[in-house]
């Protein structure tokens, strides 16, 4: 069922479309999931035929059906697999040219800021760190070159929130493209494209996986040139999404929005737990009234999600914090089953020179919490064991 819709005209639910669209029953077998063509060659049944499969970097049938299915949940035109995230976003921004500008998200995880300044500055492109929390900051960061916005909402690890609806009208009026990370969110929780985005970028190794077993990245379009270049890209760098990863996000992906229902549940509870702790300086959640944005949150997310954020006050107390959890395991990545705790100023934020992460709130007191899909109340007594060390 390739369709977003019934017979009848009925827009399908998004936990209907996970199961359904944009995927086809094997033409082979009929198989209801998608195969695993694990392999690099396909025979051509004439010179010059037109055969679509030529060549596994180029194209290849499970990567072709992860594709059309995320298409399908974020509502967009097409959409690439890439290696990784980073993948992803390098080739998004391989769409602009030497001398273009890009205003970007202050706080957005730590590799994307080595990406941009580490390298993609070097070849002549100009980046702008705004608070782009604030629309205002955002527009006045614009320059005649400005080519791109790029935000990341919520922002890892503080959970700020970006305005999509506000941003993608400063970026129609300045002829840029809006650029949005939605990887905290997922198509189950947030849809920039319908919010007025161009591009969504994802790290499918997070939610849209959810097994912590696959590295990889998607971007989703909505121009019909950007699909295109960014297809020529994959066969030109051939940083593509394997067979087997491609996959395991597919497998992942028909338990989405059960898997997001229960970080959301669970999530809730121990952000409002940590909230009232007394070893607790500050939480940073959408879903609780305290956060700044939370008007914001219930207007353009579905959802609060799993990701919470607190300071300790001090990099002595979240080392040993860290060092005390069981069920939360210390580990850079987020979005699994399995509940995950980290360190952003030392672990997944790292590349940022300290100045710079104190500006965007990383501090070294910060503990990140990826919540799980385990009882909530075996993970409180998880992170009340840690806090009784500090």
């Amino acid at each position: 069922m390739a369709t977003r819709r019934l017979r009848g005209g009925r827009e399908l639910g998004f936990a209907t479309k996970t199961i359904h669209a944009g995927l086809h029953p094997d033409p082979t077998t009929g198989a209801v999931m998608t195969p695993i063509y694990q392999t690099s060659t396909y025979r051509q049944p004439a010179l010059g035929a037109g055969w679509k499969f030529d060549y596994a970097r180029t194209i290849n049938p499970t990567r072709l059906a992860l594709e059309s299915q995320m298409a399908a949940l974020e509502g967009g035109l097409e959409a690439r697999a890439f290696a990784s995230g980073m993948a992803g976003i390098h080739a998004v921004l391989q769409l602009l040219r030497s001398g273009d500008h890009v205003v970007v998200s202050r706080a957005v995880y730590g590799g994307v800021y080595r990406l941009f300044e580490g390298l993609l500055r070097q070849f002549g492109l100009d980046f702008s760190w705004v608070d782009t929390t604030d629309l205002a900051n955002l527009e006045a960061a614009l320059r005649p070159s400005t080519r791109m916005i790029y935000v990341e909402t919520p922002t890892n690890p503080t959970l700020g929130l970006t305005d999509i609806r506000g941003a993608a009208r400063i970026a129609r009026k300045h002829k840029a493209r809006l650029v949005v990370d939605n990887t905290f969110m997922s198509p189950c929780f947030q849809r920039p494209i319908a919010l007025g985005a161009d591009i969504v970028v994802h790290s499918t190794t997070k939610y849209l996986n959810g097994h912590s077993d696959s590295v990889g990245g998607c971007v989703v379009v909505t121009r019909p040139e950007d699909a295109q270049r960014l297809g020529w890209l994959q066969n030109a760098i051939g940083a593509i999404l394997s067979p087997m990863d491609s996959f395991l996000v597919l497998r992942g992906i028909k338990t989405l929005a059960l898997r997001m229902a229960r970080h959301d549940a669970t999530g809730r509870v121990l952000a409002a737990w940590l909230a009232k702790h007394p070893k607790v300086r500050a939480v940073h959640y959408p879903g609780l009234k305290s956060h700044p944005q939370h008007a914001l949150a219930k207007r353009q997310m579905g959802g609060f999600g799993g990701m919470i954020s607190f300071d300790l006050g001090s990099y002595a107390k979240a080392r040993t914090f860290l060092g005390r959890t069981e069920l939360f395991a210390l580990a850079e990545s987020l979005g699994g089953v399995e509940s995950l705790i980290s360190h952003p100023a030392s672990m997944t934020h790292g590349s940022i020179p300290a100045a710079e992460r104190r500006k965007i709130g990383v501090t070294d007191g910060l503990v990140r919490i990826s919540v799980g899909i385990e009882d909530a109340a075996d993970l409180k007594a998880d992170l009340e064991h840690a806090f009784a060390g500090i």
